[in-house]
């Protein structure tokens, strides 16, 4: 019998893109018979900058499942454009073979019989595996960049505030990063973990109000190959609307165009010849930042969790996704000379654990800095016979899960779970861990609040993210998805205005309309605001679990989406 890993060596196979408008070539590796680990690493040198990016690790560390979005709605302009393509229209899009590998990576079609095929994905000892081969073969020419979100996303990571995957990402070597959730520590963690970092934080568009002055390195120049390379970091511009602003109160941010004008012309006035946006903004506005501002060569996007498996030119911009939960690498080799980009070839390499030889000494460093806490990541705390998983617009499987135990543990009409696009998945049939749980909600403003809010307020409330969600305007959208609801359903038209999206607003349990005037029991967890009392959501999803030990999810049709 095959194992797993000669399985998969068979099966899986990838290609490296080669300039651009060349579509599809990603899958069509896809039709050999054999794999190695060189299939998936293997890129015949090009150019004199190579450019290696990862982003939103959010602080896992192992091999994860994840499962990609099956509706990822655009608006306006972008509707029906990369991104916002999923299923059998991405894979049709990119030339990607049902049932092959690249489609259990970069969509959620038939995810559950290929996750028990291909198995995890990620790992930091995978990722150094593909740094240290990529750096072996072009170290004098390699820039490691990291997109951000990169130290919050676990158990260990709460517990060390981070320290676990600083100590990793110290290890691993990048020359910047950027950041998001790393912000929710605190000002105080984040500036003593900054001082301290071997490489840069670059965060251009943040600002120290007191005396309104850059609070971080706007960007700095590099030189691989030969070239001068000015890397510009944007963190997330919404930080203090997404995230408690009570944590950072003397940080402003924001997308802060001209700002981002002024330090492009600066690095070219230091003499970089090829400007790099390591960006935390989120795809549409990187694409609508790349429409307004010249100049910048390539951004690296991060925030809204994209795999795109060929950069997007907008505008004479190479934009690259590079995905979430150390599911890929990206690598964009160019030839840079004269000042512009005279061609590229871009690999996104799929991190499919089995396959990839892990890095000892990275493998042994994860190990150390989880043994501390293995007896309590590894204890059970119930079962699920249903797929577990966040990442879509609406309602994923595991908020519905966290919405139930709102509901039953804090006596409630109604419950609302954030629509971050952060937490792994759970396949039918797994044991459901201390790990698992605190991948889809660790964070260090966990409260379960219980308040009363009348009907108008919750229309409100979904209003406010829908509008962050879809509004038209990309510099309007702050990330993550629609809030998670339990109790009760409503229908959405993401193409009309903010006041105008949500209908219908119904008590699943009455089928009665809920009323503007009346209030209702409301439970919820991660409010941005400081004076919140509740215990923890692991502690209550926990306590939901020892009554309800196996989980057993009906299909979620409390949200009606209307769609053009």
């Amino acid at each position: 019998m095959l194992s797993r890993r000669e399985f998969l060596m068979a099966a899986v196979a990838t290609s490296a893109i080669g300039g651009i408008g060349m579509s599809g070539q990603w899958a069509r590796a896809a039709a050999r018979q054999e794999l190695s680990e060189a299939d998936l690493l293997d890129m015949d040198g090009y150019g004199n900058v190579t450019l290696v990016h990862i982003t939103d690790l959010h602080a896992q560390l192992k091999p994860v499942y994840f499962r990609e979005p099956s509706i990822n709605l655009g608006v306006g302009d972008v509707n029906g454009q990369p991104p916002h393509v999923t299923g059998k229209d991405f894979l049709d899009l990119y030339n990607i073979e049902p049932g092959s590998a690249d489609a259990y990576a970069l969509t959620s079609d038939d995810f559950v019989g290929l996750a028990q095929g291909y198995g995890k994905m990620g790992g930091m000892d995978r990722i150094a595996r593909i740094v240290k081969s990529i750096r072996a073969e072009r170290d004098a020419n390699t820039l490691l960049l990291d997109g951000g979100d990169t130290w919050q996303g676990s158990y260990t990571s709460n517990m060390t505030q981070g320290a676990d995957m600083i100590e990793v990402m110290n290890a691993l070597k990048p020359d910047a990063m950027t950041g998001h959730w790393e912000f929710t520590y605190g000002a105080d963690r984040v500036t003593e973990i900054v001082d301290e970092l071997p490489f840069s934080f670059l965060g251009s568009n943040i600002y120290d109000a007191e005396w309104n002055e850059p609070a971080f390195e706007a960007f700095k120049i590099f030189e691989r190959g030969g070239v001068k390379i000015g890397v510009v970091g944007q963190a997330f511009p919404y930080t203090p609307i997404a995230n408690p602003r009570w944590m950072f109160p003397n940080w402003s941010f924001g997308i802060r165009e001209e700002d981002i004008v002024r330090n492009v012309q600066a690095a070219r006035d230091a003499g970089a010849e090829l400007i790099v946006l390591l960006s935390h903004n989120g795809f549409d506005v990187d694409r609508a930042l790349a429409k307004r501002v010249s100049g910048i060569d390539v951004i690296l996007c991060g925030h809204t969790h994209d795999a795109l498996p060929e950069p997007l030119l907008v505008n004479g911009t190479l934009l690259v996704a590079t995905g979430s939960h150390g599911k890929f690498v990206s690598r964009l080799d160019l030839d840079v000379r004269e000042g512009e980009i005279k061609g590229f070839k871009y690999r996104l390499v799929p991190v499919f654990s089995d396959v990839i030889t892990p890095d000892a000494d990275m493998t042994a460093l994860v190990d150390k800095v989880r043994a501390p806490y293995e007896d309590e990541l590894a204890r059970v705390i119930g079962k699920t016979d249903s797929l577990l998983y966040r990442r879509g617009n609406f309602n994923g499987t595991f908020d519905d899960l966290i919405c139930q135990a709102l509901l039953e543990e804090r006596e409630a009409e109604i419950s609302l779970s954030p629509g971050f696009r952060w937490g792994t998945s759970i396949l039918p049939g797994q044991d459901i861990t201390v790990e698992d749980l605190h991948n889809a909600c660790a964070m260090t403003y966990p409260s379960a609040y219980r308040s009363e809010m009348s009907g108008k307020t919750i229309h409100d409330i979904l209003e406010d993210v829908a509008d962050n969600l879809f509004n038209t305007d990309p510099y309007y959208q702050q990330g993550g998805d629609m809030v998670r609801v339990g109790g009760m359903g409503y229908t959405i038209d993401p193409n009309k205005t903010i006041g105008n999206r949500i209908s219908n607003m119904t008590m699943l349990e009455t089928g009665e309309s809920i009323n503007p005037e009346q209030n209702y029991t409301v439970a919820g967890w991660a409010s941005i605001s400081e004076d919140v009392e509740g215990p923890a959501i692991w502690d209550v999803v926990e306590d939901h679990l020892k009554k309800n030990p196996v989980v057993a999810l009906e299909p979620n049709r409390s949200v009606n989406v209307i769609s053009n």
